[in-house]
């Protein structure tokens, strides 16, 4: 009986040092504690995701996103402007700022100074270019284009061909074509004459070899010569209708404009893309509106916005996305409203509400 006494005796000792144990270890929090003070959160007026009324309120799809999750959280906030991402990813990082909110896109050397928030929206780069281009600038772009020159090129290489061809054939039974250097030359010249369908029967091969490379010379010739027509024609209209850029391989054979010091430049440094700075997307777009530049590359729903509200008539934005970009919430290194912040966001942009704002904005829905 004694020994079963100390069993339970050393049973019950364990069992009371371990509750002492855990009661003296400190409640591990599940979330950090709420700032108890006025959040200064910083943004700027970039169309639609962050604007500015004439009261000094802000709105737009960044703001609306913010607003629903500070009420989620109970956090107490005010914006301060800033002129620029930078300057407000500056700001973030000395702890100037709680936060940053507009539209702010991730990227290696941004994360290097600040922390993000899980991405609130998928966006990518988009090309503006103007809605038509004059005729005679086309016509001149056409003509002096490496694609003419190297299509005029094949069709005079075609014709010496067959007029050396004709020279070999006719010079020691054709007067005409008979000779060294001013044989071969008449050989060139009625070659490039009968390719045109103009005076071939003048100087006209007299055997029957000739007469046959002849006659199959300007078959093709007519075929050749519609074809290239055609194709000038309808690169005419094209340019003439849809301007000189239709695809991201245009982009390298023209002007190309972007916001200085934005991840645009970045993306175009990478392709080895040749481009002009700006200040401001308003000052490229009426650099491209006024023919200084052929495109301007800038955040695709931005540019979308701007556009149609200022540059409808005379500016386009073609359907084609250059470069994935996520923007998210800038905030810094450590800041515990990092772990307090990514369940609230990713529950309002999975929500109905979320498509409606984007929808209210931009007329479209975000893909899932």
């Amino acid at each position: 009986m004694s020994v079963n006494r100390l069993q339970a005796f050393i049973v019950l000792l364990m069992l009371a040092l371990t509750c002492l144990r855990a009661y003296a270890q400190p409640a591990v929090p599940v979330n950090p504690p709420l700032p108890d003070r006025e959040l200064v959160i910083a943004t700027r007026e970039v169309p639609p995701f962050a604007m500015k009324r004439k009261d000094g309120s802000w709105h737009g799809i960044s703001i609306a996103l913010w607003h629903r999750i500070a009420e989620r959280l109970h956090l107490r906030y005010r914006f301060s402007e800033g002129t620029t991402n930078q300057a407000i990813l500056d700001g973030v990082a000395k702890g100037t700022f709680d936060a940053g909110i507009a539209a702010i896109t991730i990227t290696a050397a941004r994360e290097r100074i600040v922390d993000f928030t899980l991405p609130y929206y998928t966006a990518g780069l988009g090309v503006a270019v103007s809605t038509g281009e004059p005729r005679w600038r086309a016509i001149f772009r056409t003509l002096f284009s490496f694609g003419f020159l190297q299509a005029v090129s094949i069709l005079l290489g075609f014709a010496m061909c067959v007029g050396f061809v004709i020279w070999l054939l006719e010079r020691r039974r054709t007067e005409h074509f008979s000779g060294g250097a001013k044989g071969l030359g008449t050989g060139f010249w009625w070659s490039a004459i009968a390719m045109t369908q103009a005076g071939a029967a003048q100087n006209a091969p007299a055997t029957l070899p000739g007469r046959v490379v002849a006659i199959g010379w300007m078959i093709a010739s007519v075929i050749a010569i519609a074809v290239f027509t055609a194709g000038i024609t309808s690169t005419l209209t094209r340019r003439e209708l849809q301007g000189v850029v239709h695809n991201v391989n245009d982009l390298r054979s023209v002007r190309v404009g972007a916001l200085a010091g934005s991840s645009t430049v970045d993306y175009l440094d990478r392709q080895r893309m040749s481009h002009r700075g700006f200040a401001s997307a308003q000052d490229g777009l009426t650099a491209l509106q006024a023919g200084a530049i052929d495109a301007f590359v800038y955040d695709k729903p931005l540019l979308i916005w701007i556009v149609l509200h200022d540059f409808s008539t005379t500016l386009r934005v073609l359907d084609i996305v250059l470069d994935t970009q996520n923007y998210a919430i800038a905030l810094p290194k450590g800041s515990p409203l990092r772990a307090m912040l990514n369940a609230p966001l990713l529950e309002e942009t999975e929500s109905d509400w979320w498509q409606q704002t984007l929808f209210q904005y931009l007329g479209k829905r975000q893909p899932d």
